[in-house]
């Protein structure tokens, strides 16, 4: 299956970015809290739309499932992880220019965004609608980046790339095997996948489980920026 893409107008004037800059601005109103935040990414200080209170959204999500309600989705979407800040920092070593890049897992794209500003042609995915609504408000400025969505296992983009990344994407077994079907998808031969974690139990178990899959293995680990007893790891993963 095809996945959604959310695209921006093709070749629009300014009034028509900012109509639909208003638009999507008005889709995310309507679904939950966001504000624009300043961060710094690839270097650069810019704005970041990101949602207000990620503990409010996951206790509506909680409050959902406790009634009965079935397909509810836990929204971890919400919080900006320093995996994906560790991430950003790792990629200032590769040389982006051009090359095709996707995120897997994306969020709300702090990743992606960080590989677009430098200069790679990004393709920004999630399984969820809600993020990527705020990845398209933080990359509208941005022609070479894409937001689309992507459930793993389901859809597939009718492309490869040379990098894929993933912040905090292998925190649940359950969709290990599908998250190792969109990197099969999805990397072009002689690739490399980049994710990152912050030292989880639990991705120790999943770099146990990818190796014998027939995947190469190797780890960096960059500073945590907001721990200095700990750091994010980087795992780098080639098909063998």
């Amino acid at each position: 299956m095809t996945p959604s893409v959310l695209n921006r107008p093709a070749n629009q004037v300014d009034h028509n970015q900012a109509a639909w800059i208003r638009k999507l601005e008005a889709r995310a109103s309507a679904r939950y809290a966001w504000h624009y935040e300043p961060i710094v990414a690839a270097g650069k200080r810019r704005r970041f739309a990101s949602a207000t209170s990620p503990d409010a959204l996951l206790v509506a999500a909680t409050k959902r499932q406790e009634a009965g309600e079935q397909g509810v989705e836990e929204p971890f979407w919400a919080t900006v992880w320093q995996a994906a800040v560790g991430l950003d920092w790792f990629i200032e070593t590769l040389d982006l220019p051009g090359r095709q890049v996707l995120e897997l897992g994306a969020g709300t794209g702090r990743a992606g965004l960080a590989a677009a500003l430098r200069g790679a042609e990004v393709t920004i995915t999630d399984g969820m609608t809600d993020p990527l609504l705020l990845a398209q408000l933080s990359t509208s400025d941005l022609p070479n980046c894409q937001v689309r969505r992507l459930r793993w296992g389901e859809e597939q983009i009718d492309r490869k790339f040379s990098v894929i990344l993933g912040s905090d994407v292998t925190y649940n077994r359950q969709f290990w095997a599908e998250l190792e079907v969109a990197m099969r998808q999805h990397l072009e031969p002689g690739g490399v996948i980049l994710f990152s974690d912050p030292c989880r139990l639990i991705a120790n178990e999943f770099r146990d489980w990818i190796g014998p899959r027939g995947w190469s293995y190797s780890e960096s680990h960059v500073p945590h920026c907001q721990d200095a007893h700990r750091s994010i790891r980087i795992m780098q993963l080639r098909l063998a």
